[in-house]
């Protein structure tokens, strides 16, 4: 194998290192998933006054479990469909003309 293409596929594995590390939905899950164990930690401190205040319902402790369920479902859907970059002949095909380019007629 040449130096040109093992050059191509050092490439190619740190783009997809990179693009795993930089999902936007690890940065939202990670976001979520500490503040809705931030909010039900402080939920499941609430006092009788705080719940007065509220009519009686513990806004913190079920806005913090919705908050951690999204934080999770963005972990899970992160790990079970991991972003994937474009390969080297995907795009080309797009310079070359591909899918919305081209001569209007």
């Amino acid at each position: 194998m040449s130096d040109y293409q093992h050059e191509v596929e050092e490439l190619e594995r740190e783009s997809a290192t990179a693009a795993r590390l930089f999902d936007v939905r690890r940065i939202i899950g990670g976001l979520f998933t500490v503040y809705g164990v931030i909010v039900t930690i402080a939920g499941l401190m609430a006092t009788d006054a705080d719940l007065k205040k509220a009519q009686d319902i513990n806004i913190n402790l079920w806005t913090g479990l919705g908050m951690l369920a999204l934080g999770l479902f963005f972990l899970i859907w992160q790990q079970l469909r991991p972003a994937v970059p474009p390969t080297a002949g995907e795009m080309a095909d797009e310079g070359d003309g591909g899918p919305g380019k081209g001569a209007k007629g």
